[in-house]
Formats: C-alpha cells, structure tokens, sequence
C-alpha cells in the first residue's frame, strides 16, 4: 500500500467520525447529540396503546365466546329427552359438548390474555423509561471521541 492511498484511508476515515457516525452504524439523526439518542426526540417507541388495544380486542372476543357459548347451550334445551323420528341426536349432542368446551377453552384463553397484554404494554413502558433515564446520565463527548 502506497503512503498516499494510507493517507486517503485515514482522511476519509476522519471524516466519517467527524460526521458523528453512531454505534449503528447510522447517521446521526436530527438533534441527536450522541449514542443515548435522547435529545431531539427519544428513540424509545414501546406505548402501552397497541398492547391495550390487544387486549380490549380479547376481552371483546371472551365476551362474544361466552355469549356464544351461552346461545348454543340454550338452542339445545329440550332435546335431551329426544325427539321421535330423530336417529342422529345422540351425535348431535356429541357435537353441543365438542363446542360447549371448544368455546370454553377459547373464553379462558381470553380471560388469561387480557390482563397479560394490560401488564406486558405498561412493564415495556416502562423499562424504556428506566433505560432513557440511565442513557441520559452517560455522557459522550461530541464525536464520540474519548478523552
């Protein structure tokens, strides 16, 4: 390798650190100041919004289970004793008890999700939170450069 083309090397290496390349390897944004990413704007997304909606959305659909549920139990009454002329209740009751735990199954699975999503949007929330305040504290001098 010639002298100048090390010089080249080092110049344009310079010059990518000078422009404030971040540990990413990205550009720096707008207003960032440096690796914690705190000034102009966080970069810390997590909201509790979608994993509420998430969890609304389960609770919508253990309520319409158990409605559901509720309903087909119901249309069911009366036939236990059977019907005359009627050969295929036995199986007919077959499938009632399939669904009755089938939808069960479901309203439980809903009934356990909504409050994981509730609790998994505000534990995230709040973690970035923590995390922002301890990047804040760490102070880097402007290029990244130590010393």
């Amino acid at each position: 390798m010639a002298w100048d083309e090390w010089e080249r090397i080092k110049a344009s290496a310079a010059e990518r650190q000078s422009t404030g390349t971040r540990p990413d390897g990205l550009p720096p944004e707008r207003g960032d100041d440096g690796p914690s990413g705190t000034a102009g704007g966080a970069r810390l997304k997590h909201t509790a919004q979608p994993w509420n909606r998430a969890a609304a959305t389960a609770g919508i659909l253990g309520a319409g289970t158990r409605r559901a549920r509720t309903e087909l139990t119901a249309s069911h009454t009366g036939t236990a004793g059977g019907v005359p002329g009627l050969s295929s209740l036995a199986s007919l009751h077959g499938v009632l008890h399939s669904w009755e735990n089938r939808l069960a199954a479901v309203e439980d699975e809903c009934r356990g999700l909504e409050p994981a999503l509730r609790r998994a949007g505000r534990d995230l929330v709040a973690v970035d939170h923590e995390v922002g305040v301890t990047a804040t504290a760490v102070r880097v001098p402007r290029g990244g450069a130590a010393g």
